[in-house]
Formats: structure tokens, C-alpha cells, sequence
């Protein structure tokens, strides 16, 4: 063990020396903490009803789903949740998995195989990058947001199947797809377009459908959606929804799909119950950007299209002591650092959340400007 316990040792200090050790902090239920690094934007976690809905299928169902999709793990819950996500998104179909991660695994990895070509954006996350990898496709990586890059990828793609990888909301820089121009691109050259809506259900679009609802592409059924219940809905698991032959395909071939415990009871009546408050209050999504804007605007960075705003810092330790300087008073921010994020810049990761009445909301906003305007003098 001599040879590992003094490698551990060489990576550990590697990262401390660059500012990239991380560690587990608990929190308590009850912590006096104004959470702005989570991402429960719409604040349904702690809504009433998702709560009891939540409790009430645990009750019922028990603690967890029990076995596999395939054998005993689908219950009638998953069903509703899976028709409603479909039908709330205008899609044909939904698929749901214990995560968002999952589901990214899923739809990448049964549909490209070592005969494929996988086209990907450079900002993508790092679930649809293992996917990729684990597909044993070739992939290209191409430019951020790269139309003409990805349309000579594909024009190379020759007779090989090939798919392009995407966010609707990329969630390091908070910008937007060109997915009318990647969907057109794909079209042309009969690839597949997988966008990863993580960041744009509940927060864009009509009534939060997301972006590839707003863009028209619901009915593209070379379009692939992806989605999240742990964001906006609150919850936990992950979705796919596209064609009925595409959700066929994954049920009999995707492995993180057949081979997973299906997604809890509780998690599953929780999001269900959160996406049917979504649909009765479509004011809610406006919300999101109404604050991420008022913040963004204070602290002097672009805004953002999605709910997490992205503050550069000028180092990985600045990033780390401006989060601690905030948390010391009373606010929680996220920090991203090298490997998380694409470009690596670190940066402070501010959550835009409307859970919070307006008077605990202004009084961090004030608080991460104070932080940020101090840090920023430092540099």
C-alpha cells in the first residue's frame, strides 16, 4: 500500500498547491444560511406540497423503487411523470433515470458506438464528455458555440452515424445555444443534436419548456432532449424525451438505464407534484430573471440566460476566499474551479432564487457586492 498511500500524498498536495483541494462540508436542515449556491431555483424543494407529496409516496411506495426499471422499479408514479414531462415539453416521449447524469450517459452511449462520430461542443458537461468516452466514438471537440465547425465535422462525418452534443443553457457562462443553426446543420447531414436542458426547463421559455420548445424544435425528431428533476423541479432524477422509437431504444439498450435502481418513490411523486406547480404558474420563470438581473447588474458582469450567474475571479484561491468571505456572512455561493470549468477561469457561482422573500433577497445581494468589491480590490 506504500506505493498508493504516497501517491494519494502527491496528488493531495498537487491540488492544495493550486488551490483545487475540495472536501465535504455537511449542512443541517435548520443551518441560518441564505443558499445561493444550490439549484433550486424556483424554490419548489421546500414547497408544501412537494414536501407532502414527497413523504406521502415514501409512505406509501416505501424508500426506495426497489429493483431496476425493467423488473420491479416502475410504478405507476414514474408513468405520470414520464407522460406529463412529454407532454409539458411537447415531446413524443420521456424516459426517466435516477439522474440527470444518468440520463446523459443513456442517451449518448446507446446511440454511438465505436462506428459513430460524436461532435461536441467545447463547454459541455462533464456528463455528456463520459458519455461521449464511453460510447468508444470517434469525437471531435469543437469551438464554443462553432455552427461552421460543426457543420465541417459533419460534412467529414462520411457514412458514419454521428451526433452533436449541446446545452440549451451552458451552466459555467450562463449563455445560450445557436440550436435553430445546430438542429438546421444536423438536419442537413442526418446526425442526431443531444441538447442538455438542465439549465433551461423551469428557468426559459413558455412557461419554463425550455429552449428547444421556444425555438420550435419540439416536433424535430432528430432533436434529443435531456433534462434534470434536481433544478428547477426540485427534486432528484433525470429524463430523455424525444420520438417513441428513441425512448424504445434506450428502455432495451442503454445500460445506465436497465442496470440502475429506478428512481425513488418520494423523488419521483416530488418532481411530479413540482412540474404540475410549474405548469399552474407560469409567472414563475420571469422571476428567476428578474433577480439574476438586479444581481447582475450590481456586481457588474453580463447577465445571464439561465438562473446561475458566473463571477470571474482572478485565481482559484480568490475564487475560494470570496466563498468564504460570503459564507462568513451569512451567504452560500457555489465556487467553480479548475477541472469544472471550460475556459478555466475560476469563478464565484451565484444561484438566482425566488424561495427567498424580497427583504433575505436584498440583503444578499448586498452582501456578495460587498464580497466581490473587496476581492476585486485585492487582485
Amino acid at each position: 500500500m506504500s506505493r498508493w498511500a504516497e501517491w494519494f500524498a502527491e496528488q493531495r498536495a498537487a491540488r492544495e498547491e493550486a488551490g483545487l483541494q475540495r472536501t465535504l462540508r455537511p449542512r443541517g436542515a435548520d443551518e441560518d444560511v441564505v443558499d445561493l449556491a444550490g439549484n433550486d431555483y424556483l424554490g419548489l424543494s421546500g414547497h408544501p406540497d412537494v414536501r407532502k407529496a414527497a413523504a406521502d409516496a415514501a409512505l406509501s411506495w416505501g424508500a426506495g423503487a426497489g429493483a431496476s426499471r425493467l423488473v420491479t422499479g416502475t410504478t405507476t408514479l414514474h408513468a405520470d411523470l414520464e407522460r406529463e414531462l412529454a407532454e409539458f415539453t411537447e415531446r413524443a416521449a420521456a424516459l426517466v433515470f435516477s439522474t440527470g447524469y444518468q440520463a446523459n450517459l443513456s442517451a449518448v452511449s446507446a446511440l454511438a458506438d465505436k462506428h459513430s462520430l460524436i461532435v461536441s461542443d467545447a463547454h459541455v458537461h462533464a456528463s455528456l464528455i463520459d458519455a461521449a468516452r464511453l460510447s468508444r466514438a470517434a469525437i471531435e471537440v469543437v469551438g464554443h458555440n462553432d455552427v461552421a465547425a460543426v457543420r465541417a465535422a459533419l460534412a467529414g462525418a462520411g457514412d458514419r452515424r454521428t451526433i452533436v452534443l449541446t446545452e440549451s443553457i451552458f451552466s459555467v457562462l450562463g449563455d445560450t445555444a445557436p440550436l435553430v443553426d445546430l438542429a438546421a446543420a444536423c438536419a442537413d447531414h442526418e446526425a442526431l443534436l443531444v441538447v442538455d436542458e438542465a439549465h433551461g426547463i423551469g428557468v426559459a421559455g413558455d412557461g419554463g419548456r425550455g429552449l428547444v420548445h421556444a425555438h420550435g424544435l419540439a416536433d424535430q425528431p432528430h432533436v434529443v432532449m435531456t433534462a434534470t428533476q434536481s433544478k428547477s423541479l426540485g427534486a432528484m432524477g433525470g429524463a430523455v424525451l424525444g420520438p417513441v422509437e428513441l425512448i424504445d431504444h434506450l428502455t432495451n439498450r442503454a445500460r445506465p438505464f436497465i442496470f440502475d435502481t429506478g428512481l425513488a418513490p418520494a423523488s419521483t411523486a416530488g418532481a411530479l407534484t413540482a412540474l404540475r406547480l410549474l405548469r399552474r404558474r407560469p409567472d414563475l420563470p420571469p422571476r428567476i430573471h428578474q433577480r439574476g438581473g438586479e444581481l447582475a447588474d450590481r456586481l457588474g458582469v453580463p447577465r445571464s440566460a439561465g438562473a446561475v450567474l458566473s463571477v470571474p475571479m482572478t485565481s482559484p484561491r480568490a475564487a475560494v476566499s470570496a466563498q468564504a468571505a460570503a459564507l462568513a456572512a451569512g451567504v452560500r455561493v457555489g465556487c467553480f474551479r479548475p477541472p469544472s470549468v471550460p475556459d478555466g477561469i475560476s469563478r464565484l457561482r451565484i444561484t438566482s432564487r425566488i424561495g427567498l422573500d424580497d427583504e433575505r433577497w436584498a440583503r444578499a445581494v448586498d452582501v456578495l457586492v460587498g464580497v466581490v468589491d473587496d476581492h476585486r480590490r485585492q487582485s
